[in-house]
């Protein structure tokens, strides 16, 4: 199979990623096919789509063909050769790779292969990599391991170093609003400004592309930088951040966290005895504690996401400053941009990307306190340089 795949395949959908397709068929073809793979890349680039792919095609008497039952399944979740683990928390548990590693081990029901995929590699620990590293180290001969992370010092080097290292790049604009385009018919400039403020990031300009509230909150998140002049705009600017992912968090978690607790209860019965149950109550600490955590992600994830927002808006000052061609990120607020740059220094704005930096790394890594990590940050990035 060919790197230019017909829409139908199940390539179509890593965007700016020939080379990846070119490597993955070939193996899927024999060439160079090996028990364990790596997917690294940015945020958005596609690496966990590039693994489903994989997968697909290798479960695919034709190689990936995108309309049979083996690649339909496959990309839908549901073929029953292909497990695909993902973390909604800040980490993978144990018991999660203990079942994964269990289900490796069985021989696949459609006598091609056994794929295991794992989403969120660069959230193994220590001991649930162990965990995993036998299953990799001695695979059974029809088992495929397919671990994504965002790069390759990401995952445990006893694991990686086990792993064939499959590198995705981020897709151009013009690449990403091609793909809106074609795959989901977006009109021409919707598609041109997702393409741009999604950064690379598919996901996040389907996201735009389709959702009106989405692009109103990316919006309100890129008008801070050019009313950041007092303390009081940084505290205000730090609340409103704050606010805003925990409202899209809200709109998110909500429908699931119903969902789940409804499941729970059809499971043990809606009797007041049933409830009442030693079994029960522990369900349902282990549910409410697993929905806490998947919340607290997903508000560090939406943080995360605007924090990159925030950054594109001074990479754009820079790129005044400097005379750049071509469009800006945020080429429809032009204007403002123009303004600070005109209240900045290519330096200063070197400096409020080091401090929006400084402040993901103290939220992300060390779970710094965010309002307070926030209001320190937007205070670093008031428009305080001379004058040009």
């Amino acid at each position: 199979m060919s790197a230019t795949a017909p829409v139908t395949s199940v390539w179509s959908g890593l965007v700016g990623q020939r080379h990846v397709v070119e490597t993955l068929s070939r193996a899927v073809a024999g060439q160079g096919m090996t028990h364990a793979w790596l997917f690294t890349g940015p945020p958005g680039s596609g690496r966990s789509n590039a693994a489903i792919a994989f997968a697909a095609a290798l479960q695919c008497p034709r190689g990936g063909c995108g309309t049979c039952a083996a690649c339909q399944t496959a990309l839908a979740g549901t073929h029953p050769d292909v497990s695909v683990t993902r973390s909604e928390t800040a980490v993978l548990y144990i018991d999660d790779m203990r079942e994964l590693v269990h289900r490796s081990a069985l021989a696949p029901v459609d006598r091609r292969w056994q794929v295991m995929v794992v989403e969120d590699a660069d959230r193994l620990g220590e001991r649930t990599g162990n965990t995993l590293l036998k299953a990799i180290e001695e695979p059974t001969p029809k088992t495929v391991w397919l671990l994504c992370a965002p790069t390759v010092e990401d995952v445990l080097p006893t694991i990686r170093s086990r792993c064939r290292n499959v590198a995705l790049t981020t897709p151009t604009a013009q690449e990403v609003a091609r793909f809106l385009q074609d795959a989901d018919g977006t009109p021409d400039a919707l598609a041109a400004f997702a393409a741009r403020a999604s950064q690379g990031h598919i996901g996040r300009a389907r996201a735009l592309a389709r959702d009106e509230r989405t692009r109103n909150r990316r919006r309100e998140v890129v008008s801070l930088p050019a009313r950041l002049s007092t303390l009081v705009d940084c505290l205000n600017a730090a609340s409103n951040l704050l606010a805003i992912a925990k409202d899209e968090t809200a709109a998110i978690t909500e429908t699931s966290n119903t969902r789940e607790l409804g499941d729970l209860d059809t499971t043990y019965g809606d009797d007041r005895k049933s409830h009442a149950s030693r079994a029960y109550r522990a369900a349902l600490r282990e549910l409410t504690h697993h929905q806490t955590q998947r919340e607290k992600r997903r508000v560090m994830d939406v943080i995360d996401r605007s924090l990159m927002d925030l950054m594109s808006v001074y990479r754009d000052a820079i790129a005044v400053q400097t005379g750049a061609r071509g469009a800006l990120i945020n080429e429809e607020m032009r204007a403002d941009i123009v303004q600070i740059a005109r209240r900045s220094t290519p330096e200063g704005n070197l400096r409020r990307i080091d401090a929006i930096f400084a402040a993901r790394d103290q939220m992300m890594e060390f779970n710094a306190n965010r309002e307070m990590t926030l209001e320190a940050m937007m205070v670093a990035l008031r428009l305080t340089d001379p004058a040009r």
